[in-house]
């Protein structure tokens, strides 16, 4: 996560900046804005949003982070595993992680560029379903064609 640090306090406890030694860093930038004529500081514009669900103490989504890294290693590890031993097991475990891994990946690039509760919840409500007829799709391609396993087998052969 990054920081930002004021070079006048960091001069402070000693440490001299190398190449700027220019009295104009130790103050904040100023930038004028579009519409004001008055100058509006740069940290001034720049906050972070707070996550509208979760409480202060929540735990969430910290939670969150650690379930997408436990299943971005469990399909690095799946990748083998279906190759030298293609199973029905191994097909719905792959079309499960796959579907929660994109649905996942999907919802954190809306948090980051839809804007609005309306857009937001139009665009959860898409993401829900294009997650939905995803696995649907994979289990019926599971259930009804060679699944997963095979199908990358066969693209992958001659």
């Amino acid at each position: 996560m990054a920081a930002i640090v004021r070079l006048s306090s960091v001069c402070r406890r000693g440490v001299k900046p190398l190449f700027y030694r220019s009295p104009l860093l130790l103050r904040p930038v100023a930038v004028p804005h579009r519409y004001q004529e008055q100058p509006q500081l740069i940290t001034a514009a720049i906050h972070s949003s707070q996550a509208l669900y979760a409480g202060a103490d929540s735990k969430a989504a910290s939670l969150h982070w650690t379930a997408e890294r436990v299943l971005s290693i469990l399909l690095l590890a799946m990748g083998p595993v279906a190759y030298y031993s293609p199973s029905p097991v191994i097909d719905y475990s792959l079309a499960a992680a796959l579907t929660l891994h994109g649905h996942w990946g999907l919802g954190q690039v809306l948090t980051d560029y839809v804007h609005g509760d309306t857009k937001i919840k139009l665009a959860n409500a898409g993401l829900f379903l294009l997650s939905t007829v995803t696995f649907a799709g994979l289990c019926y391609f599971n259930y009804n064609d060679v699944g997963i396993c095979k199908a990358v087998a066969l693209l992958w052969s001659k």
